[in-house]
């Protein structure tokens, strides 16, 4: 680290701050839902037909970039693409449902559990 004549040490936070590379954001679709990510991010998403360790690229990208650099697609951008690599595959917690009917003397009780896949998002390329 060099240090210029005159400069503080808030000097150089702020002058280390500004080197620093902001990670590019994304947004796409799967499974019916939008999912907003940035290298690096684990995000949980509808069941794919894959395998752990296995490489997923998502094609289907609605926003690339961040602040005014952001490429908006009409509906999806051009040659954008989001890759990850697959966790694991697993199912949610359980959800219990009762139903009843008063006075009838009915009950009925059932579970759901959501299966998910587990992905790390590894790159997002214009």
């Amino acid at each position: 680290m060099v240090i210029r004549h005159g400069e503080t040490d808030m000097h150089l936070v702020q002058r280390d701050l500004i080197n620093v590379r902001v990670k590019m954001k994304a947004v796409f679709v799967t499974g019916g839902k939008q999912y907003a990510v940035s290298e690096g991010d684990v995000v949980y998403i509808e069941k794919l037909n894959c395998e752990a360790d296995d490489v997923v690229t998502f094609d289907e990208v609605l926003l690339v970039g961040e602040g005014a650099d952001a490429k908006f697609g009409t509906p999806v951008v051009e040659g954008a693409k989001v890759e990850g690599k697959v966790i694991k595959n697993g199912k949610g917690k359980k959800l219990n449902i009762i139903t009843y009917k008063p006075k009838k003397g009915y009950a009925r009780r059932l579970g759901h559990r959501q299966p998910y896949t587990k992905v790390e998002i590894t790159k997002i390329s214009l």
